[in-house]
């Protein structure tokens, strides 16, 4: 008797769980439930997948930026940086060594604003630094006045090219600034070097004193070993400081 009773609590345990197997309005509550678990994990799939595309175009911008950034140029006669993509390394004042001295470093400088100096270094035979200044009216500033300078950085580009002869770059290159060709004059005893002047050069407040030092005039062209045209004799030439 007690062996049938426990047989019969068997079946009818099995026949209430076939019943709620078959029970559609339970299948149908089971499938919603797996539904909003699949729309709870794709959701949270995709905010990942999102922000594994942000962090992935973080990383490119930072990439192109280290990869494509980074030219370093010196905009001569003026104080600041062209608005073009660039930032400001510091603005100071061109320097170099005296016209006339036989011994004279060629290159042009641009000298910081914020000088440190040592008192370690004792000789009795030295180079010297001079300021710049303009030793010509052409170039606006009236002779004797100092010329600043800026050295600026190309945020987008990483290569600087300053073209003489022209005041425009070339195809793929982007313009900087431009337009005056100077060195010093051929007849003084140092040395020189050619560097692009600014279009609209500035002055160095209370730099106008006429010291000479380290000069500057406009270049001329010279027929002969030089191709007349495209060049012509006489004319005075451009440039142009161009990146990419």
């Amino acid at each position: 008797m007690f062996l049938f009773a426990c047989l019969a609590l068997v079946a009818t345990a099995v026949e209430e769980k076939r019943i709620l197997l078959n029970d559609p309005d339970l299948i149908h509550s089971e499938i919603t439930a797996m539904q909003h678990q699949m729309q709870e994990m794709n959701s949270k799939l995709q905010d990942q997948q999102n922000k594994l595309l942000a962090q992935e175009r973080l990383i490119a911008e930072i990439q192109t930026k280290t990869q494509t950034g980074g030219a370093i140029f010196v905009r001569w006669g003026k104080h600041g940086c062209p608005d073009n993509d660039t930032e400001l390394v510091y603005s100071g004042f061109a320097g170099g060594s005296y016209y006339d001295h036989q011994g004279a470093a060629v290159d042009y400088v641009c000298l910081t604003r914020d000088p440190v100096f040592t008192s370690k270094l004792h000789d009795t035979q030295y180079g010297y630094m001079y300021g710049a200044e303009y030793n010509s009216n052409a170039f606006g500033p009236a002779d004797g006045n100092d010329i600043p300078c800026a050295v600026c950085r190309s945020l987008s580009t990483s290569s600087v090219l300053m073209i003489p002869g022209t005041n425009v770059c070339v195809t793929g290159w982007k313009l900087q600034y431009k337009v005056n060709l100077a060195t010093g004059y051929y007849d003084f005893r140092a040395a020189s070097q050619y560097i692009c002047l600014d279009e609209s050069p500035e002055t160095v407040i209370n730099g106008r004193v006429n010291d000479n030092g380290k000069l500057v005039h406009p270049v001329m062209a010279v027929c002969g070993a030089l191709e007349c045209p495209p060049y012509e004799n006489g004319k005075t030439l451009t440039c142009a400081v161009c990146t990419k």
